[in-house]
């Protein structure tokens, strides 16, 4: 009878102790994507770069040998569903990291991944989640657990006036040219519109009041006409999609003649194939390069995106290459981490500061080169600048300039 006792003993303790190690041999990272709601156009690309790069790091190893748990839940775009998502994650007890999506819901949950230490990962760029510390007194609260890649949406479009005030020059340009932000009245659209607004003035702008137009397709003849009355000579568009498709196609034919710059979810092939003829020397930023180039990191690039085009013949948007380009910094943070006492969320965040100048291995020439640090979490600011053009059924892009944003202290968190 003792001796049943203590074999049963033995055997829970050894279940136990198989259950401990198997809990410390993964870690659950959240997935919040939009692929049913009205950024979904951008959205499911985006997803599917970090699902596929979740799934090829799990195939080959993991992080140093600790497997990634992951629930992607597609929020619909609705801030409610991505906080009640994130505390459901939380609950886990083992959620080290999340890959978030939007900005209204990012900006949201900042308090809340402060207080828990965890790192979020988003394809949010706003301004307002580079302050850790709270220095500068535009930021609406510290984030200092917050982390993208890419450059701001602020610094996105400071680099695209820098370009358009090059661009008056160059054509021979008399008096302020105009610039007007267009875009819908959200938190997305809006997150670079004062801070923009400021720089433009700063180069010689005549800034404009701002037109709104819905971030749902739509006749936007009415905006296109004041835009049109206004002499707008450089316009910014916040809105993406089908909103971006329809102000293109509505601008052309009321014949508003002006230059249209987008951030970065705006301007991609499939916006011009589905806008068609309308769409001439279209200015976009990128932070990467896209499917069809020849750079060594785009091998990896292509073999992660096997996991779920088997054939390899699926020509993915650079929204996608961000979305593997955030997955893998998120990567590399978590094999510091797991090297310097552990998988956690405080180690994640500092393995984010422990290189510079890092791009992750395998993705050189992919990804840029970004530098985070506990006062700055402006990884980068470079901005490639990229014109589009549709001409019969011909889509060409081309890359008209880069630049390199200042560190300036008063663009902290704004």
């Amino acid at each position: 009878m003792t001796k049943k006792i203590l074999l049963s003993t033995t055997l829970a303790c050894l279940t136990f102790a198989a259950g401990a190690a198997q809990a410390e041999d993964t870690v659950f990272v959240g997935h919040l994507a939009d692929m049913s709601g009205p950024t979904a156009f951008v959205g499911k690309p985006y997803a599917d770069g970090v699902r596929d790069a979740l799934a090829y790091i799990n195939a080959h190893g993991g992080i140093d040998g600790t497997k990634l748990e992951y629930e992607t839940i597609d929020y619909a775009y609705k801030v409610p569903q991505a906080i009640a998502s994130y505390k459901k994650w939380l609950s886990r007890k083992n959620m080290v990291a999340m890959q978030g999506w939007g900005t209204a819901d990012t900006e949201a949950l900042i308090s809340f991944a402060a207080k828990d230490k965890t790192p979020i990962f988003s394809a949010s760029y706003s301004g307002h989640l580079t302050d850790p510390q709270g220095k500068n007194p535009k930021t609406t609260k510290p984030a200092p657990y917050n982390f993208f890649y890419g450059a701001s949406y602020s610094d996105a479009c400071r680099g695209l006036v820098q370009w358009a005030a090059d661009d008056w020059k160059a054509k021979g340009g008399k008096g302020k040219p105009k610039f007007t932000h267009i875009g819908a009245n959200h938190p997305f659209p809006n997150a670079p519109k004062e801070a923009c607004a400021e720089y433009a003035t700063e180069l010689g702008f005549d800034v404009q009041p701002s037109v709104v137009i819905s971030m749902k397709p739509g006749d936007f003849k009415a905006q296109c006409l004041s835009l049109k009355s206004s002499g707008t000579n450089y316009g910014y568009i916040g809105n993406l999609g089908g909103s971006v498709q329809s102000l293109i196609k509505s601008c052309d034919t009321v014949g508003t003649d002006i230059q249209f710059m987008s951030n970065i979810w705006g301007g991609d092939k499939l916006v011009f194939k589905a806008a068609g003829e309308g769409v001439r020397n279209y200015i976009f930023p990128t932070m990467t390069p896209f499917w069809t180039d020849d750079v060594p990191g785009m091998k990896l690039v292509r073999e992660i995106s096997k996991m779920s085009d088997s054939t390899g013949t699926e020509e993915r948007l650079h929204h996608y290459i961000r979305g593997v380009c955030s997955t893998y910094f998120m990567k590399e943070s978590m094999e510091w981490a797991k090297a310097n006492g552990g998988i956690t969320g405080e180690n994640v965040k500092k393995g984010m500061y422990a290189h510079k100048n890092w791009v992750p291995k395998g993705l050189e020439g992919v990804c840029l080169a970004a530098t985070w640090t506990p006062e700055d979490h402006r990884g980068i600011n470079q901005v490639n600048i990229y014109k589009g053009n549709f001409n019969h059924g011909d889509i060409k892009v081309e890359k008209v300039n880069q630049v390199t944003l200042e560190r300036r202290t008063d663009w902290l968190g704004y």
